[in-house]
């Protein structure tokens, strides 16, 4: 979303890692250019007030070590409440000490802090503070980024009781067992296998009220900007960096395969009263092109290093990519129009989207199907070696070790070397220029 690149490009390959340096990022583009860049929420930075070109940020992380360094935390900590149902769903010095209720109800439970105090209406009261702080006439960039409803389920109850568990409809793809193509999958986080439709509907009606909770701060923040005589020069975009099965091939979660409900997030862009843009596409396209759209809509230039497209202008694209990293090494999506091909080491799964929309019929193995099986295969090495290649870093000033260096005299040797090549071929001044054949 922030570099328009893939993580194979900038090298920040989890939760825990730093991009590389070098990788172009939105924030930075936009404050060379004299927008005030602001953050809120969960950014998953290493270190956890990284600097991507953001100039203010007001953080609130859920995993690892960001947690015990962010602004929501202190701020919980300092007012006496403790993250319960967080720690030991997201903390493994704390998960083994969960009671059997938090995995009887695959962590589905209302919260335990008052609602003022739960990480979406912390995030959405920063956000709107933020809104309220700009200056008049100055351009602004800021990036709200909520933990929910990222599990665990732990909506505040007001908004629990807005939705009845048993009126609930299961989602299409709900399979009365796990799949054998998935069985690998069934306990890397809950034990799936364990999953009944009872307990779906309790994680659906928490899942729910948690996106009920996020909305209305939402809400709040779209009025902040009616108020501020701001919506209409403000573009807005609305999106995921990944969904949750949901019960999908009796899954929950999103550790397992890159099936759709994990990949297709929603992207709504509500621009600003200048674009005169109309866009309801069904084109492929990906969070890379994210940021190019933006600098592309702002007239501001798209550095050559995003490898995403902006969505204002045409682009051929047949296929999007996915890749992430499990236990089971690394894992990739290849999707067409049509088609999609699941990589990982030891398998290969490929689904008819067409005629087979919930991804429940391998046709990987079959003769028929073999061609497509090679021409996505042959894409994806096209996508990672040559399509977005792997970025030559150079750092003229990397630390050098300390003994003194052979032919390290720099300038003067260089000035040396070429007085010599010159006398040695009887150049004086520049050498003439050979015509073209």
């Amino acid at each position: 979303m922030l570099s328009g690149t893939t993580p194979h490009e900038h090298g920040a390959l989890s939760n825990h890692s730093t991009p590389d340096p070098a990788t172009p990022m939105l924030p930075r583009e936009l404050q060379k250019m004299g927008y005030v860049t602001s953050a809120v929420g969960k950014m998953h930075f290493t270190p956890t007030y990284h600097d991507v070109g953001f100039m203010r940020m007001k953080l609130a992380e859920q995993n690892g070590p960001g947690r015990y360094q962010d602004d929501y935390h202190a701020e919980l900590q300092a007012a006496g409440h403790l993250p319960y149902d967080d720690l030991i769903d997201q903390e493994s010095e704390f998960r083994t000490l969960a009671p059997a209720e938090y995995w009887k109800t695959f962590g589905a439970n209302a919260t335990r802090l008052p609602e003022e105090w739960h990480s979406t209406t912390w995030i959405g009261d920063k956000a709107v503070e933020e809104v309220l702080s700009w200056e008049p006439g100055v351009a602004q960039f800021l990036h709200v980024s909520f933990v929910k409803p990222h599990h665990p389920f732990d909506p505040p109850q007001k908004w629990l009781e807005l939705f009845d568990e048993g009126s609930l409809t299961i989602p299409p793809g709900w399979t009365d067992r796990i799949l054998p193509q998935d069985e690998a999958y069934q306990h890397l986080y809950f034990d799936n296998g364990q999953l009944t439709e009872l307990s779906l509907r309790r994680v659906l009606a928490h899942y729910y009220a948690s996106i009920a909770h996020l909305d209305f701060h939402i809400g709040r923040l779209i009025q902040a900007l009616k108020d501020e005589g701001k919506y209409d020069d403000t573009i807005i975009v609305f999106t995921s960096d990944h969904g949750e099965y949901l019960g999908f091939h009796h899954l929950l979660l999103k550790s397992g395969p890159l099936y759709d409900p994990l990949v297709r997030v929603p992207l709504i862009i509500k621009w600003d009263k200048k674009s005169l843009v109309e866009l309801d596409s069904d084109r492929l396209v990906s969070l890379i092109d994210l940021a190019p759209t933006i600098l592309d809509r702002i007239g501001l230039p798209i550095p050559p290093q995003m490898s995403g497209h902006s969505l204002l202008r045409e682009f051929p694209r047949d296929y999007v990519f996915c890749e992430t990293g499990s236990e089971f090494g690394l894992e990739y999506m290849v999707r067409g129009h049509r088609f999609k091909l699941l990589l990982r080491r030891d398998s290969a799964q490929l689904f008819d989207l067409l005629h087979d929309p919930l991804e429940m019929t391998n046709l990987a193995d079959q003769s028929s199907h073999g061609n497509q099986v090679a021409v996505m295969r042959e894409k994806l090495a096209d996508w990672i070696l040559f399509q977005t290649p792997a970025r030559n870093r150079v750092r003229e000033d990397a630390k050098s070790i300390k003994e003194p260096m052979t032919g390290s005299q720099g300038p003067d040797l260089r000035a040396a070397t070429r007085k010599r090549f010159d006398e040695k071929v009887g150049i004086v001044g520049p050498a003439p220029r050979v015509a073209d054949n």
